[in-house]
C-alpha cells in the first residue's frame, strides 16, 4: 500500500515534469524570437521565468531519480556478489541519501522562509516559489530513499530466510 502510494506520487512528479517542460517551451522561445527576429520586444521577464521553471524541472527531477534509484552515486568498490554485500553497499548509498535528504529538508525550511521575504526582480513574484523547492525536495527524497532502503533490508532478510 506504501509503495503504491509513493508510485502515485512519483507519477504526479513525472506529469508535473511533463508540463513544466512544455511550459518551458514559451518564454525561452519568446527569448528567440524576440532577440533573432525582432517580431517581438524583448521581454525580460521572459529569462527569469525560464530560469524558474528550469530550477523546478530539476529539483522535481531529483525526486523522481531517488524513487527510480538513478540518482548520483560512485562505485569505488566492486558490486558484491553476497546478499550481505549487496545489503551494505546499497544500504551505505541509500543511508548516504537519506541523510543529505534529512538535511536538505531540515535546513530547507529555513532557506525558504529567507525566500519567502524577497521578490523577483523582473517579475515581481516572492521568491519562496523557487526556495520552497529544497524543502520539498529533501522530503521527498528522505521518504523514498528510507522506502527504498527498507526495501533492501526486507529482500536481505527474505533472502536469508529462504536460504536456512
Amino acid at each position: 500500500m506504501i509503495k503504491q502510494a509513493l508510485e502515485a506520487y512519483c507519477q504526479v512528479l513525472r506529469i508535473l515534469v511533463g508540463v513544466l517542460i512544455a511550459v518551458l517551451i514559451v518564454p525561452v522561445s519568446m527569448q528567440v524570437i524576440a532577440r533573432y527576429t525582432g517580431l517581438i520586444p524583448v521581454y525580460l521577464w521572459t529569462e527569469e521565468l525560464a530560469k524558474f521553471i528550469f530550477i523546478w524541472i530539476v529539483m522535481v527531477g531529483s525526486m523522481i531519480a531517488v524513487w527510480e534509484g538513478t540518482h548520483f552515486d560512485v562505485h569505488v568498490v566492486p558490486d558484491a556478489k553476497s546478499p550481505l554485500g549487496k545489503l551494505l553497499q546499497k544500504g551505505f548509498v541509500l543511508a548516504m541519501v537519506s541523510t543529505f535528504a534529512v538535511l536538505f529538508a531540515y535546513y530547507g525550511i529555513g532557506y525558504a522562509k529567507f525566500g519567502s521575504i524577497q521578490q523577483s526582480v523582473m517579475m515581481q513574484v516572492n521568491l519562496l516559489v523557487i526556495y520552497i523547492t529544497v524543502p520539498i525536495a529533501g522530503i521527498s527524497w528522505s521518504i523514498f530513499a528510507l522506502y527504498r532502503l527498507w526495501e533492501v533490508v526486507r529482500d536481505y532478510r527474505h533472502r536469508s530466510e529462504v536460504t536456512e
